[in-house]
């Protein structure tokens, strides 16, 4: 999974410091597009330069990454702004996965430039990785949106579906926590409102982060009840059945919790509970 860049280790613990000729400087335009050049099914970025007004993210390794704030950085040399999608189909290794994690955090941070309380301007916290209203102190903190990958078992069969927007691949149930809900009733919420399908056993298989729309993913498999008839969400989903373990076809790459779940049942690694 995109997380998996072992032996390299990313460190999120928060730092005030200050971006160096030596560091990794991202730069996201409005729309969210990274400057970065791909060569060879590898990732590559600018380098920061000394007084660049920029908030340090992470590292990986020994490997300082920054973010570049409220400045303009022309596209030279083989660079260009790309999706992080295109990232996703066209890049492998661990700055695939730095990318995703500072578009979460560059998401935060445009997102929050104006207090929700006062509406005033937000400031960075010099100890810790938070914003402050300059006005009434209102402080906040990254946010991070719970979310369920859902594989759906009947028998020798998975739940394969694909979404009507966005990811074109072979993908499972998935859906977004909801207030006042615990990580079960969602996995039961979410398959019965795309696919019309109740389910049983649910149980916990592995976590994951995605950036790429600020979530933790946390996967679940669980049983369909018997008789259980799917009755696809058409303005959700265009594709919904049950796949055989031989006739499952991943997606194009071992990025995502989706991805190896599928292949866990397909290889049969996950079976109906006994």
């Amino acid at each position: 999974m995109i997380q998996d860049i072992y032996p390299s280790k990313l460190n999120n613990a928060f730092q005030n410091c200050k971006c160096s000729s030596e560091d990794i400087l991202l730069h996201f335009d409005e729309e969210g597009k990274i400057l970065s050049r791909i060569k060879d099914n590898l990732l590559y970025f600018p380098r920061g330069a000394e007084g660049n007004d920029s908030v340090y993210l992470f590292s990986v390794d020994n490997q300082k990454y920054f973010l570049a704030m409220h400045c303009e950085m022309q596209a030279e040399d083989g660079y260009a702004y790309h999706t992080v999608r295109e990232i996703r189909d066209n890049a492998s290794g661990k700055e695939v996965y730095a990318v995703f994690t500072a578009y979460h955090l560059w998401k935060w941070y445009c997102d929050n430039r104006y207090c929700g309380k006062c509406g005033s301007g937000m400031q960075h916290d010099a100890k810790e990785r938070a914003l402050q209203c300059s006005a009434c102190c209102h402080r906040i903190y990254p946010r991070i949106n719970p979310a369920v990958i859902v594989g759906v078992m009947n028998g020798d069969s998975l739940l394969i579906t694909r979404y009507r927007k966005g990811y074109a691949h072979n993908a499972l149930v998935a859906g977004f926590t909801e207030i006042g809900e615990t990580l079960e009733e969602t996995v039961q919420r979410e398959v019965m409102e795309e696919t019309g399908v109740r389910v049983r056993n649910i149980r916990y298989y592995k976590s994951q982060p995605w950036g790429m729309a600020q979530d933790i993913l946390m996967g679940f498999f669980c049983e369909a009840e018997e008789n259980s008839e799917i009755h696809m969400d058409q303005n959700e989903l265009k594709y919904a059945e049950w796949v055989k373990r031989e006739d499952i076809i991943l997606q194009p790459n071992n990025m995502s919790l989706t991805n190896e779940m599928m292949k866990m049942f397909r290889d049969h690694q996950i079976s109906a509970a006994e």
